[in-house]
């Protein structure tokens, strides 16, 4: 198993792309530490995690905020142990994306909390954890948008910030053999991006993927597994000269 022995924590492991990372990881042997402010959504993912003969345990904690980061980092610590994996994946989706420059300040603030503060405060309090393990791995989840001009002012910006933040903290703890990576995910069948989160019915949700999917060359939506296996190489040692790097996983979206 590719992580056998492994302590991870995952932010916003409760539904979509943290739950394929958390089922995955759990799969190749990893100790998994579910973070979400969704209590049923971070038990379910855990009792499937068990089921199937894993290891997982859910801390109820908003990420965007230094308390809550610091219960993520500190309970996963010492429940199990130490910590070698940290994927910071918890993000929301910007509401609005026309004329997203006069969004409210309060929405600009709420998604540069969780997409960037949110990653920032849990390396802050991960980083010496997983020192005191001799190195490990931090895995980001950005997106397309942190490269190209989609999804909203606010959330582009808070996304193009996860990218940077990627590739200071890999030149900054490259000596520390903590490797620092991030993903772009496209436009992926996951409930935020569906639909789902915002009350839309399955037909709507049919149509919003389908229109996503007309404007990628691979002709479809990714799957959340597809971004769970990308996390899964970049925190195993099959990724050990890999640092600093944003690997996009959108069908050719980012390459037309």
């Amino acid at each position: 198993m590719r992580l056998e022995g492994k302590i991870a924590i995952i932010t916003g492991g409760g539904s979509g792309m943290g739950e394929s990372m958390a089922i995955r990881f759990a799969e190749e042997g990893a100790k998994v530490s579910i973070v979400d402010i969704d209590t049923g959504g971070g038990e379910r993912v855990v009792a499937a995690i068990t089921a199937a003969g894993g290891t997982a345990s859910f801390t109820a904690a908003d990420i965007s905020s230094a308390d809550g980061a610091r219960t993520a980092v500190l309970t996963s610590v010492d429940r199990y142990g130490g910590l070698d994996i940290l994927v910071n994946n918890a993000g929301i989706a910007a509401s609005t994306i026309e004329n997203s420059w006069n969004v409210g300040e309060e929405e600009w603030d709420r998604t540069i909390a969780v997409n960037l503060k949110g990653v920032y405060l849990c390396s802050k309090y991960a980083i010496p954890e997983i020192k005191k393990r001799g190195g490990g791995a931090i895995v980001n989840t950005a997106s397309i948008a942190g490269t190209i001009a989609v999804g909203g002012a606010h959330y582009a910006a808070s996304k193009g910030g996860v990218v940077m933040l990627t590739k200071m903290l890999a030149v900054e703890l490259a000596r520390d053999n903590i490797r620092v990576n991030a993903i772009g995910p496209g436009f992926m069948n996951t409930p935020m991006a569906s639909g789902v989160r915002d009350g839309m019915n399955e037909a709507e949700q049919k149509a919003r993927l389908e229109g996503f999917a007309a404007h990628v060359p691979a002709g479809r939506v990714g799957e959340p597994i597809e971004v769970a296996n990308t996390a899964l190489f970049l925190a195993s040692d099959e990724a050990s000269y890999v640092t600093g790097q944003l690997i996009c996983v959108d069908g050719g979206f980012t390459s037309v």
